[in-house]
């Protein structure tokens, strides 16, 4: 039985147990013993049997369709990162090809460098920083101090003494951070480092390991953090998360002030 396999059992589960009834103007009976819609209700929203839907909740070595991957996609409501993830569990979607990247690509360090006075960062579908400029390692952390393997944002997120204390509303920053690692590893599968480094956050923070099961999964994207910058106080900033059309196996981070207040903090300490 593959990981693929019984990961694909469990998020269809989790996917389902999730749903309201009520939202689908089912009856909502007192023998519901479950969260969410019975197996049954989403074989006949799918257009599948139920014994196909039990077969897939019970990692039962079934490889569905593309046809079926959308049908189940609507039947559960799936947003687009879940459906790609669903898709990517089931290897219908072609999987990236070549080594994942371990160094920038020159033109996008030197992008990130006059980037300047907005800190940015590059790194790759693991989350590790391959290139950063002086803005941003005044505004997180001088990844040049680190050794390479602690240069990854989820590690550092969860781990680093320091980075731990820096966000706000720390519970989102990481559950965000683990739904975009999850879409991630499923888009990857083979790739052994990923593994690895989802294997030491799972053992060695309870946090990851609750979130992680909870199989949240989001593609990149931006987003607003509230961090307590130790210089600077406490400030808003807004990021952006872009890909390269050209190098798809790399993100660029890009960061701005998200008001006034902390566009002043920041420049106070420029």
């Amino acid at each position: 039985m593959s990981t693929a396999t019984v990961e694909l059992a469990a998020f269809l589960r989790t996917r389902r147990e999730r749903l309201d009834p009520r939202d689908f103007d089912l009856p909502v009976r007192r023998s519901r013993r479950t969260p969410g819609l019975r197996r049954e209700e989403v074989a006949e929203l799918a257009g599948v049997s139920v014994d196909y839907v039990v077969r897939l909740e019970q990692a039962r070595g079934l490889r569905p369709s593309a046809a079926v991957v959308e049908a189940l996609s609507g039947a559960l409501r799936l947003t687009a990162a879940e459906r790609a993830y669903f898709f990517d569990l089931t290897e219908q979607r072609p999987r990236a090809t070549g080594e994942p990247a371990t160094t920038a690509v020159p033109s996008l360090a030197r992008l990130v460098e006059d980037l300047a006075p907005l800190p940015a960062m590059l790194m790759n579908h693991r989350f590790d920083i391959l290139a950063w400029n002086g803005e941003m390692a005044r505004l997180l952390l001088d990844f040049g101090t680190l050794p390479p393997a602690q240069r990854n944002a989820m590690w550092l997120c969860l781990l680093h003494p320091e980075i731990r204390e820096y966000y706000v509303d720390r519970e989102r920053v990481v559950r965000e951070g683990i739904a975009h690692l999850r879409a991630a590893w499923a888009a990857h599968p083979d790739d052994p480092v990923l593994t690895a480094l989802i294997a030491e956050c799972t053992s060695g923070t309870a946090e990851f390991a609750r979130l992680w099961a909870e199989r949240d999964v989001r593609g990149t994207g931006g987003g607003s953090k509230v961090l307590r910058h130790p210089a600077a106080g406490v400030i808003a900033v807004d990021f952006e998360v872009l890909v390269p059309l050209r190098d798809t196996g790399q993100r660029l981070m890009i960061g701005r002030p998200a008001d006034d207040e902390s566009r002043e903090a920041l420049a106070a300490r420029a």
